[in-house]
């Protein structure tokens, strides 16, 4: 069995400058990279997540493994009070 968190891969896109984050709506994500909680423009155009982004997230020990439906991420931080769960 995998390890880290299970997240649908549809939460997981790329902002216009290169950043991979897990959407959590409303112009807040955590940075897959860093672990930390970024604000964005609603508005700010966002792409799919793509393999390669995923295994440079893998090379870093962010994502543990990964296929077409689900992306195991390690170390998710806690949520921000007032946030989706």
């Amino acid at each position: 069995m995998p390890t880290g968190t299970p997240i649908n891969r549809q939460w997981l896109v790329v902002l216009e400058d290169g950043t991979p984050i897990l959407d959590w709506q409303d112009g807040l994500g955590v940075n897959l990279l860093t672990g930390e909680y970024i604000q964005y423009a609603n508005d700010e155009y966002t792409q799919p997540i793509q393999d390669e982004d995923l295994e440079t997230l893998k090379r870093a020990g962010r994502v543990a493994s990964y296929d077409h439906r689900l992306v195991y991420v390690i170390g998710l931080p806690e949520t921000p009070s007032g946030s989706p769960e």
